[in-house]
């Protein structure tokens, strides 16, 4: 499979597969972003305590840790997406020969139903009458959002080995490209038009993932796993097709089987024939009962092999996401905390408002940093080095916030931490899928993500609560603890990754 992937390289197919799963990112981020808008207006719309503002963010948290779960599990199990039509790529090289196969119900089991979710929850919000209402809608968008691993998975099992680090970067680009929109849209719509209309804008993306959902292929090294030899080999010639190379002569090899091809001269055809030593290809694994097969994904993310990795990486991403979305919440908390604190509320409400988008805004912008921070190192120092030292610069920068800083001073000190902050997140959805075999990797990283989700959880109670309550340094401190927990976890991990080939079965 992966002889395959080097011959065909990176070429028009994978340009599409990546615009799809980056529209994906793109609409977590804005559906991330904008809790940093919405809750402060809703507070003062509903008057609001602070803890139960906090509550609006905590809730899309815990509905991404169900759905992560639930999602990594169920793509392991039934594809990263559901075939809803196997001859969908065929699109791809500007033909519409469609065939359906499966039944609805199954294809719902893949990204399109956490696409169907994210959306629809996510126009609904806007509509909410009540503040219980508005929690519940908030609460199935996380849900929703809780499949993007699923796509960041899909999308790196399409690319070759030696280019997976650059191309994965690229891919977090568009998370990049969320933020930073979410935050132009956020300061043009609230002041005019207020926070149901930025909720139901900030839906569109997921409805775009919709309305391109049939032309996806399945990812080839799963079909491989799954024994599935002929459809994977379906999907590399199209692949092949689409990028005008050629197909490797030999035999198609994932650690779990061994299939023999043999090339026929009619080329019009343009196929493999394959010979399966046990007489099937492998589609009665569809019918694998999911509750079992979800109970025995977790049990080999913690058996020997894996548990170390496995518990390094829940704790890598506990502290990524809790620091993340801290600082993103931080932008705008600790500027009207210190407001109240100070009792200084003099200035006017349109002043306080055009200051909040405009130090998110400000902030949004350190993720372009460091992306490229994250592309330059991420291949030539590893991905263990890389994580590390960002999280500890990071860790470096926040020292000063221990005490109340100028709010010019603080924007630009949390501008250098999303810098080192975003490039470790960027790194670690780059290592977590590499360091898992294809048969549990999106459950491994789904579990990982429903981890940080944790964090994200409980990061609103520490930006808004404990800055609200003028504990500023108690605040800024537990994020440190955090960040440099993490960073000594990630210097734990068992091996370095880059340059490393995927693997498809749990190593011995």
């Amino acid at each position: 499979m992966d002889d395959a992937l080097l011959s065909i390289g990176f070429g028009k197919f994978q340009a599409l597969v990546l615009c799809y799963a980056g529209m994906g990112w793109i609409s977590e981020a804005m559906e991330m972003m904008l809790l940093s808008f919405v809750g402060p207006a809703v507070q003062l719309e509903w008057n609001l305590s602070p803890q139960q503002e906090s509550f609006i963010t905590s809730v899309v948290f815990a509905g991404m840790l169900l759905g992560a779960y639930s999602w990594g599990i169920i793509s392991d199990i039934h594809g990263r997406r559901q075939v809803l039509y196997p001859e969908a790529t065929h699109l791809i090289e500007l033909t519409f020969r469609l065939r359906f196969h499966q039944q609805l119900f199954d294809s719902l089991t893949g990204f399109l139903f956490t696409a169907l979710v994210t959306s629809g929850a996510g126009f609904l919000s806007s509509f909410a009458p009540n503040y219980l209402s508005l929690l519940l809608s908030r609460f199935m968008v996380g849900i929703g959002l809780g499949g993007g691993p699923v796509l960041a998975s899909w999308f790196l099992e399409f690319i070759p080995a030696p280019h997976r680090g650059k191309w994965m970067v690229i891919f977090s680009a568009f998370w990049t490209i969320g933020t930073i929109f979410e935050a132009s849209i956020a300061w043009a719509i609230m002041p005019r038009f207020g926070w149901r209309w930025l909720l139901a804008f900030s839906s569109l993306p997921s409805f775009l993932l919709l309305l391109f959902y049939v032309v996806t292929p399945e990812s080839p090294r799963y079909l491989c796993m799954k024994g599935q030899i002929c459809d994977a080999m379906q999907v590399l010639e199209q692949m092949a097709r689409a990028n005008s190379k050629g197909m490797p002569l030999g035999m198609l090899i994932s650690d779990n089987q061994e299939m023999e091809l043999e090339e026929i001269t009619d080329h019009s055809e343009a196929t493999h024939l394959v010979e399966i030593e046990n007489g099937t290809n492998g589609s009665s694994d569809k019918d694998t009962d999911t509750k079992n097969e979800g109970i025995s994904a977790l049990r080999r993310l913690l058996s020997q092999k894996l548990i170390r990795t496995t518990l390094l990486l829940w704790m890598v991403f506990f502290g990524n996401a809790f620091s993340y979305y801290g600082i993103v919440l931080l932008t705008s908390e600790l500027s009207n905390g210190n407001r109240i604190c100070a009792a200084k509320v003099t200035e006017s409400n349109q002043t306080t408002n055009d200051n909040l988008y405009k130090d998110v805004l400000i902030t949004s912008f350190a993720e372009i940093p460091g992306l490229i921070l994250s592309a330059a190192i991420v291949d030539r120092i590893g991905r263990k080095l890389s994580m590390s030292s960002m999280l500890f610069v990071s860790c470096v920068v926040l020292i000063p916030l221990l005490f109340a800083q100028t709010e010019e001073l603080t924007t630009a000190l949390l501008f250098c931490a999303r810098i080192s902050i975003s490039a470790s997140f960027t790194i670690v959805y780059i290592y977590a899928p590499e360091i898992y075999p294809t048969s549990v990797r999106t459950s491994g990283i789904g579990i990982a993500s429903s981890v940080g989700r944790i964090g994200g959880i409980t990061c609103p109670l520490v930006a808004v609560g404990l800055v609200h309550g003028c504990h500023q340094s108690a605040a800024v401190l537990l994020f440190e603890l955090v960040i440099f927990l993490s960073g000594i976890a990630v210097c734990l991990f068992p091996f370095e990754t880059s340059g490393r080939n995927l693997s498809d079965s749990t190593p011995s």
